[in-house]
């Protein structure tokens, strides 16, 4: 029986499931078996305020994804994102002693667990869905890659905690199996989206993904093949149909529509529509903006500003983001499909997880952060492990 993935991406405007296979040729992308999307219900701004409602929703995308592949779904990955999705920076150090002075993976893993240890008192009601290990160093000098076999008497790590508000994880994960599927693994959303909607190249080079949803924007960002920060804001697309509803006194169905570029037989100057969309719009891209200020990458990402999620589809997205930051800007693309296959920027995230479980499936054996990327961008030959708990 052939092996299939399927990763589950709940939002709050819709839940989108991408079932994929494995590809014939490990450098070809993974096949899309079928795909499934329901409108959201029972959730606000990424998490959940009624999980029979959101059930109902998951089930439903679930049952269409699973009859257009033609496979019964009994398990899946799961994004994490929304408001309650954040980050913590810590700091680890262990002795090399119980090594003899050498530096092995367990010593690493333990210098990971210290900086989480060392967190604590911030991690109230939070869970760690990932600890990223930032930089490492042995007696006090860095280290230019991984650690492991140097010789040395101590070990420290920086680390990126992501943390997801813990009743929102466990709200997530509890729709999902009352829906009927297992929850394999979970991964923060604008994670799985980077899997597919970067290069390596940008990653490497310096990149900022940025998903506008329907009530948040989130953006991770990548220096040296690395993701160095994830930050969620309280801002969509729905607030750009509010302001057309409110400006122009029209519902707010026919504000969608108009947001969207349809004819409606409605008398509002083009122009005007436009330059409330594009005000909108750069208030979000000035939030990112200040965000890669407040870390140090401001107008410092060489390969710019990639943009997924609903919002993306809105036709001045990409100029107004390389006005404001000043970075290279475009609208991301799902990694090696064709720009008009059914599957663009918005199921990134979905398709992302099912590349994931690809990647846990067909790799044991490394663990190194710069390899997990490597892979999931080149026919994705291994986990994204050492992201993980």
């Amino acid at each position: 029986m052939r092996k299939f993935y399927t990763g589950i991406d709940i939002g709050t405007y819709h839940i989108k499931v991408v079932i994929s296979a494995p590809p014939e040729n490990p450098d070809l992308p993974m096949q899309i078996l079928g795909t499934g999307s329901s409108a959201s219900k029972g959730m606000r701004y990424g998490y959940i305020v009624d999980i029979k409602e959101a059930t109902k929703s998951i089930q439903e995308a679930i049952a269409r994804a699973s009859q257009t592949a033609k496979v019964a779904i009994k398990s899946a990955r799961v994004g994490m994102g929304g408001l309650g999705l954040d980050e913590i920076r810590s700091s680890g150090e262990v002795t090399l002693t119980p090594s003899g002075g050498i530096v092995t993976e367990r010593e690493i893993a333990r210098a990971q667990r210290e900086s989480e240890k060392k967190a604590a008192q911030k991690l109230t009601n939070r869970t760690i869905i990932h600890t990223v290990p930032l930089e490492f160093r042995v007696d006090g000098t860095k280290v230019l890659g991984l650690p492991n076999g140097l010789q040395g008497t101590k070990l420290a790590v920086d680390t990126l905690l992501i943390t997801m508000l813990s009743q929102h994880h466990d709200d997530l994960i509890e729709a999902v199996e009352t829906a009927g599927v297992e929850v394999e693994g979970v991964m923060a959303s604008p994670l799985a989206a980077s899997l597919v909607a970067l290069s390596k190249s940008q990653k490497t080079a310096g990149a900022v993904l940025a998903n506008i949803g329907a009530e948040t924007l989130s953006i991770v960002v990548f220096d040296n093949n690395i993701p160095i920060s994830i930050k969620v804001f309280p801002t969509g697309s729905s607030d750009i149909t509010h302001t057309i509803a409110l400006s122009f006194q029209i519902p707010p169905s026919e504000a969608e529509q108009m947001k969207r570029g349809a004819v409606t037989g409605s008398d509002i100057p083009p122009r005007k529509m436009n330059l409330i969309i594009a005000a909108r719009l750069k208030d979000m891209f000035v939030l990112i903006n200040a965000h890669l200020k407040t870390i140090g990458r401001h107008r410092l990402l060489p390969a710019g500003i990639v943009i997924t999620g609903g919002g993306s589809g809105l036709a001045s997205a990409s100029d107004i983001a390389r006005t404001i930051l000043k970075l290279p800007s475009q609208v991301g693309l799902i990694g090696n499909l064709s720009r008009t296959g059914a599957v663009d920027a918005t199921w990134a995230v979905a398709y992302g997880l099912c590349r994931l479980a690809y990647a846990e499936d067909t790799s044991q054996n490394r663990h190194s952060l710069g390899e997990i990327w490597d892979s999931a961008n080149e026919a994705v030959k291994q986990a994204v492990r050492s992201l993980l708990p």
